[in-house]
């Protein structure tokens, strides 16, 4: 992989990560698109995505430092008993939307890295991951909207339930497969559980960090053994760097998109992942 080929996946990874659209299924589809010379499936390149997502997770707890300051203080006591109970609560919250995604990842890691380098079933389930979003805003717009009457106060972060984060977090495990968005089905979960946009948008980055952190955890281990050279160490620290600058800037965009659409919001992005999806199986599978 050369230096420009990681960049251009760099800031797709930034991009597609907070997108509801899949960055594993864009970093899959584009290099076989692109018709590049480098084996996905080779035991370094999802290394190389792990690094991406280390860049973005540090994009994200930049841009949510406020969030994270208020829950961390909050559970050190510094805001008062209030604060305190409802700062353990979100942590608590975040933990078990995270154990679905830590276990079936850990149980199934082997069928998920196969899909890596297939990128004909990546598009088939880009496609599905389009329907998913499409499905999920029906199936809420019917509820919120169905008399034409102006939605409801949102539900905060807080008031949701153990079971309304465990079942976020069973939606997140569909992001396991390449194609499927981990903050698509995570957002279309909250929104399932009650949740405008912007709020299951911002419950869905925070779960972003411990399911990031602990997937980058597992990959440092298992690199242990795999023959890393100095020069690709460089350059996915490079490309970690503009998939975080990407990352930040495609964050403060997507959550101000979300707080002024709150109908049909995760629509256009539906639309694009069935598009590029059918478009991919197309060209790839020599269909027409």
């Amino acid at each position: 992989m050369s230096l420009l080929q990681a960049l251009i996946i760099a800031i797709l990874q930034g991009a597609t990560e907070l997108f509801p659209v899949s960055s594993l299924g864009h970093a899959v589809l584009l290099p076989a698109l692109l018709h590049w010379p480098f084996d996905e499936s080779d035991p370094t390149f999802l290394p190389f995505l792990v690094m991406l997502h280390l860049g973005t997770s540090v994009a994200l707890f930049v841009f949510f430092w406020r969030d994270w300051a208020a829950i961390i203080g909050g559970a050190l006591g510094l805001h008062g008993r209030r604060y305190r109970l409802e700062s353990f609560r979100i942590l608590f919250l975040l933990a078990i939307a995270t154990i679905p995604a830590v276990i079936c990842g850990g149980l199934f890691e082997h069928l998920f890295r196969h899909l890596f380098g297939s990128p004909l079933p990546v598009a088939g389930l880009l496609i599905a991951n389009g329907v998913m979003l499409l499905i999920v805003e029906r199936l809420r717009s019917r509820v919120s909207f169905g008399r034409g009457e102006e939605p409801e106060v949102g539900r905060p972060i807080a008031s949701l339930t153990a079971r309304d984060a465990l079942v976020i977090g069973l939606f997140q495990c569909l992001a396991l497969f390449p194609g499927m968005s981990r903050s698509g089905a995570t957002i279309a979960g909250g929104l399932m559980r009650g949740l405008h946009h912007d709020v299951a948008a911002r419950f869905s980055f925070l779960m972003a960090e411990p399911i990031i952190l602990a997937a980058t955890a597992h990959q440092i281990m298992k690199m242990r053994h795999v023959p890393i050279t100095h020069e690709q160490i460089h350059q996915g620290a490079i490309a970690a760097c503009v998939a975080g600058l990407t990352a930040l800037i495609c964050t403060g965009i997507l959550m101000r998109y979300f707080s002024q659409h709150e109908k049909w919001a995760l629509a256009p992005f539906a639309y694009y992942c069935i598009l590029l999806g059918l478009g991919s199986l197309v060209y790839l599978g020599g269909i027409l």
